[in-house]
């Protein structure tokens, strides 16, 4: 019993951090919210980020390294390659690195796994203690259209925030931030970059869609910095969210724009797929 159980978390935790691996935060879209500083200083802020936002989405791919903590309940590290000239694809290797989450992958035979994200699902690889029990397949597929059954009905919106989250998505969340402000310059990794900062509450979004969907992800307040470089690309971004379940900070690094991106179906023959294993690990029909 205590095995089938660990199992079933780890079918659900593969998917839920492959998911934050990219997608920490909900990302809306622009919008021009109501200017809390000089309106002349407020319309440069949206002209430069809106400059930023067109760069970044026109390079259609970019390395990624990021780190992402969700109070005790997991800290993690990813690292790969992510294109989005059309559906999100790419490579991560996620590693988690703390928390309660990590117990539980230790407990599955290893702290690290690949996530490969093509146009219709993602696939999640985990390590050779999981594929013994669950009929020697290391392969988890996981449908976007599928992914409503995690969270009873607010999984729905994960797909299309995982397909809609790129570097340019910050820049996006952080124009329909009131009080987005310059903060000025710095450098990133050796390189001189414009800091932005912006704060976005769910309850002051006035799209009704946005805003059912960060109250449905629990998201309460979010604090955004970017950082973009000479040539209006994002090179880091800052996001801390204040959930129902407490503080999640999401840290990433974007370089090497432009990179070739390749993310493979892997074989069928060791896959499984997300819905098939759950039945199977609950015992429905």
């Amino acid at each position: 019993m205590q095995g089938t159980t660990v199992r079933r978390v780890g079918l659900v935790l593969a998917a839920a951090t492959a998911l934050t691996g990219v997608a920490a935060c909900t990302s809306p879209d622009s919008s021009d919210s109501p200017a809390q500083q000089d309106p002349a200083a407020h319309r440069r802020s949206l002209a430069a980020l809106r400059s930023a936002e067109r760069a970044t989405e026109h390079a259609e791919s970019a390395r990624v390294e990021s780190t992402t903590t969700m109070g005790s309940l997991m800290s993690m590290t990813a690292d790969g390659t992510l294109g989005w000239s059309d559906d999100v694809t790419g490579t991560l290797t996620i590693t988690y690195t703390g928390g309660t989450m990590a117990d539980t992958m230790r407990r599955l035979g290893s702290t690290s796994m690949e996530a490969r994200y093509l146009p219709d699902a993602y696939y999640a690889r985990m390590g050779d203690t999981f594929a013994e029990q669950a009929g020697g397949r290391h392969w988890i597929r996981y449908a976007y259209e599928d992914l409503e059954a995690l969270t009873g009905g607010s999984g729905a919106h994960l797909g299309d925030r995982m397909r809609g989250t790129t570097p340019n998505q910050s820049v996006k969340l952080l124009l329909s931030s009131g009080d987005v402000r310059k903060v000025g310059e710095e450098t990133v990794r050796g390189r001189t970059a414009t800091h932005w900062s912006g704060t976005v509450a769910a309850a002051d979004v006035t799209d009704a869609d946005l805003r059912k969907q960060l109250t449905e992800a629990g998201v309460t307040t979010e604090t955004v910095d970017i950082w973009v470089d000479k040539r209006n690309l994002l090179v880091k971004k800052v996001e801390k969210a204040r959930m129902t379940t407490g503080l999640m900070t999401q840290t990433a690094h974007y370089a090497d724009y432009g990179v070739a991106v390749r993310a493979e179906r892997p074989p069928r023959s060791d896959t499984g797929d997300f819905e098939d294993l759950m039945r199977k690990q609950t015992g429905t029909p």
